[in-house]
Parts: C-alpha cells; sequence; structure tokens
C-alpha cells in the first residue's frame, strides 16, 4: 500500500494524518506566523516580509512530513491550504495528486475520520 496523506490547515497549525500499511499516524505542525489584525496596527513592509518568511518555513516543515506520501488531500477554512498548495508546486521533482476541499475548524479525531473516508481506508491509529 502507498502511503496517503490528508490534513487541516490554517496559518496557525496543521494536523496532518498518514495512512500506510503500517498503520495511521497524527502529527501538529504550528505555525510561528502571526498575522497583523487591522484594528492593532497596520502592516508594514518588514511585518509582511516577515510572516511570509515565517509561513514559508512552516509550509516546508509540513511538505518535509509529506514526502512519502503519493497522494494528499488538504482541508481547512480560509487560505493557507491554497498557499500551501502552490508551495508543493515549486518542488516540482516531487509529483503528487493534491486535492483541495474547503471545511471549518475541526478536532484531531474529526481530521483522521475525513482522511480514511477520502481515502476508503478503516485503518486503526497507530505509530
Amino acid at each position: 500500500m502507498k502511503t496517503n496523506a490528508g490534513l487541516w490547515i490554517d496559518h496557525r497549525e496543521a494536523i496532518i494524518v498518514t495512512l500506510s500499511a503500517g498503520g495511521e499516524e497524527t502529527k501538529r505542525i504550528q505555525s510561528t506566523a502571526v498575522k497583523q489584525h487591522a484594528v492593532e496596527m497596520p502592516a508594514d513592509d518588514l511585518r509582511q516580509k516577515e510572516f511570509t518568511e515565517h509561513l514559508a518555513h512552516y509550509y516546508d516543515a509540513i511538505i518535509a512530513h509529506l514526502r512519502e506520501a503519493g497522494a494528499i488531500v488538504i482541508f481547512g477554512p480560509g487560505e493557507a491550504k491554497g498557499e500551501l498548495k502552490k508551495r508543493f508546486e515549486t518542488h516540482k521533482s516531487e509529483t503528487r495528486a493534491i486535492v483541495m476541499e474547503t471545511t471549518d475548524n475541526m478536532t484531531e479525531p474529526q481530521v483522521a475520520a475525513r482522511v480514511r473516508h477520502h481515502f476508503h481506508q478503516d485503518l486503526r491509529r497507530g505509530v
């Protein structure tokens, strides 16, 4: 069985579920990016650049965790899922099937169930 993965993502956190012959593994990756709210203070170029750099590191950490995945489903409420997909596309040598879905906030068990459902697998949680 090839490895399949799914993740729920926003700019603060990613919940990654990996499905393989060895079972199911769940991992959380936290972002260090802090977006300025318009009410607090107008964002200047330096803050925007810093935010963008933090997101790039965050997305690269997620991509590194998904290197073995042949197919990936990305879901979440906002822009982060599209930004991550674009980041995947910059890694041209790593081709894989990527599907995106829009969802609201989800708990870790909800994310795992959605990933299993997407790939039609009922694996027990392991590793």
